[in-house]
């Protein structure tokens, strides 16, 4: 992934664990848990928790945990992946609260059913979890499989949206 330069940065807890939010002008361009795989460098980035996006951020994670929150209204600037990858979460944006897919489906929607694995690759990509929603990607058999925040969060993510 590359980040735009001038990324700023905050930290925020919630029921799950410490997150790392990170903000450009343009939006939110990430939402990682500690710990979480694929999590960046984030060394070089100023820290900026008075930045208006990640302040909004934090007030609608606060209430989704809270279960005051179903859906997000925020900015996004996902510049940082490759077109492909922007694809897959420009699709992960679109299933619906209380909704589930798979690989295959999503893979299918995009127009390359053959292309679960690299669909997969992308979702595990996802610079922003949550407010994109790639918990909501299950295996061909409706398994849990492939969250890079662990299974235990995308279970407590589920249940806390009434899916499991």
């Amino acid at each position: 992934m590359k980040f735009h330069p001038s990324l700023v940065a905050a930290r925020h807890p919630s029921p799950l664990g410490g997150m790392l939010l990170a903000a450009t002008d343009r939006g939110l361009a990430g939402v990682w848990f500690d710990g979480q795989r694929h999590h960046p460098d984030s060394s070089g980035w100023r820290m900026d928790p008075a930045h208006p996006v990640l302040v909004q951020a934090k007030q609608q994670l606060d209430e989704y945990f809270a279960g005051r929150r179903a859906n997000f209204d925020l900015p996004l600037d996902l510049q940082g992946g490759t077109p492909f990858q922007q694809s897959v979460w420009q699709a992960l944006l679109a299933i619906p609260r209380g909704e589930r897919r798979t690989y295959g489906q999503l893979s299918a929607g995009l127009g390359a059913p053959a292309a679960a694995r690299a669909v997969g690759a992308a979702v595990g990509r996802n610079p922003v979890s949550i407010v994109v929603p790639c918990h909501r990607v299950l295996g061909a058999d409706g398994s849990l499989t492939g969250y890079a925040g662990g299974l235990d969060r995308k279970t407590a993510l589920l249940r806390l949206e009434g899916q499991a």
